[in-house]
């Protein structure tokens, strides 16, 4: 596959994700940010939770939503990182004298494909295991604490995961804008 079908592939999958990936990182980060430094109720997080893996779709469907999500994301990762060149020899960047939100988004890309990888894979692992595949509880949960960054304890966790979300959360602004969808059109002249 050449980088223009690769372009063209990251370009379809990022809008059809765009609003889950977005829902995900904010109710992930409301969650451990609100249960860890603002004591937000349990009641609370159980409402983030079941937005942050898709429960409201129902038992069956919230395996298949976060695969779907969790798949997409991986998706937008490797389809992204054919872009960059890393795996041409191939990595020269344009010299710009203004940062644009494409620039924005190459920049942070390579910052944070592996968390956001260990994150997609782990949060699949921990539904999938648990739902479906009936692994022990003890799997699932080093799925989980790896997934929500329990292995830095208690005081770094809500960090690393404030820091993955707003990594996400960059992603996927500055893409969604390079996409064009919410610039104005620009009236033909007559």
């Amino acid at each position: 596959m050449n980088k223009a079908a690769f372009r063209k592939l990251h370009r379809t999958i990022a809008p059809i994700i765009f609003v889950p990936l977005l829902l995900s990182a904010l109710t992930g980060i409301g969650y451990r940010i609100g249960r860890s430094w603002l004591a937000i109720p349990r009641r609370a997080g159980h409402l983030l939770m079941a937005v942050h893996q898709g429960e409201y779709l129902g038992h069956a469907l919230t395996p298949v939503y976060v695969l779907f999500v969790g798949l997409g994301l991986l998706g937008a990762i490797a389809t992204g990182l054919t872009l960059t060149g890393w795996f041409r020899g191939n990595r020269s960047a344009k010299a710009a004298n203004s940062l644009n939100f494409r620039q924005i988004h190459r920049r942070l890309a390579p910052l944070f494909f592996i968390p956001l990888a260990l994150v997609a894979m782990t949060g699949i692992g921990y539904c999938l295991g648990e739902s479906w595949l009936g692994l022990p509880e003890g799997i699932t949960d080093r799925l989980m604490d790896i997934h929500q960054g329990s292995f830095l304890g208690n005081r770094l966790r809500p960090i690393y995961v404030l820091v993955v979300g707003m990594g996400l959360l960059s992603l996927l602004i500055t893409g969604i804008e390079m996409t064009g969808m919410f610039r104005k059109k620009r009236q033909s002249s007559m």
